[in-house]
């Protein structure tokens, strides 16, 4: 269904950047990989610190796959790469992609999946710089990505952009005022660019995740996991597989005309369920 495209998913070295990066390649896109924790970076232990302790924390316990994932792509008789990239540093963004393009053919795809989620405090305890770390890697990290990508798409007369929101983004998030806000932006951001898109054949599109069952969700608090998932219309986590499945549809000519839509994939979370 994606032969001959070209895909980068961003923050695809675990979780449902993973999960998203094999998908697009089962349905034969080459798939390029991007993270700041790549398996042979030496330098690994002094970027995850940098951005938070849940990075700390899974780069720690070796749950960073971005090259594995690569190699496993390969297997499948597609091109893949894992390229180390901080989505907060806009040179080092626009270096990225312009080596896709020149060493792939072509940037067909975006999925826009790295972000930051381990801020959780009530207003008067939320961190400054923590807040502003937030908005740096969830929204201008999307924005510097979709801006790196826009001139290739256009020149190609074809492009596919998916943009990771969340429930948060829609419902709030009790004690996640910067992961809700900057999530809420990202929807702005997806349906300004679907209008600027369509006429260069360029769709836009946002997933909005409700509880998925990820390593960071398995590393929260049980009790509070457990009345998430009470939320539910189904009563239980959603699977990396979902989101992924959600993807692959949006990026396919099967929804060529669908663009600058929010999608829940949430199990009904944003329902009336009692």
């Amino acid at each position: 269904m994606l032969q001959g495209k070209v895909a980068v998913v961003t923050g695809g070295s675990r979780g449902l950047g993973r999960a998203d990066a094999l998908a697009l390649a089962r349905a034969g896109a080459d798939v390029v990989i991007t993270d700041i924790l790549l398996e042979s970076d030496r330098s690994a232990a002094t970027t995850a610190e940098k951005y938070g302790v849940l990075s700390q924390f899974l780069q720690s316990s070796g749950a960073v796959y971005a090259e594995q994932t690569a190699a496993e792509i390969r297997t499948m008789g597609r091109r893949s790469a894992a390229l180390r990239l901080d989505v907060t540093d806009r040179e080092e963004v626009r270096q990225v992609m312009a080596r896709v393009k020149e060493e792939f053919g072509s940037l067909d795809i975006l999925v826009n999946n790295a972000a930051t989620l381990d801020h959780t405090a009530q207003l008067e305890n939320q961190r400054d710089d923590l807040w502003e770390r937030d908005l740096r890697v969830n929204l201008t990290g999307t924005y510097n990505c979709c801006k790196a990508v826009w001139p290739y798409m256009k020149e190609r007369g074809w492009g596919r952009i998916i943009n990771m929101a969340s429930v948060a983004g829609t419902l709030g998030g009790f004690g996640q005022a910067s992961y809700s806000a900057t999530k809420a932006g990202v929807l702005g951001l997806t349906r300004s660019l679907a209008l600027e898109g369509a006429r260069h054949n360029i769709t836009v599109n946002a997933i909005v995740p409700g509880i998925i069952n990820t390593e960071a969700f398995r590393l929260g608090n049980p009790k509070m996991n457990e009345r998430m998932i009470n939320r539910t219309a189904f009563r239980r986590p959603g699977e990396p597989e979902d989101i992924a499945g959600a993807i692959v549809f949006l990026v396919s000519d099967n929804a060529r005309y669908i663009t600058g839509i929010s999608l829940n994939v949430s199990g009904g979370i944003e329902l009336f369920t009692f």
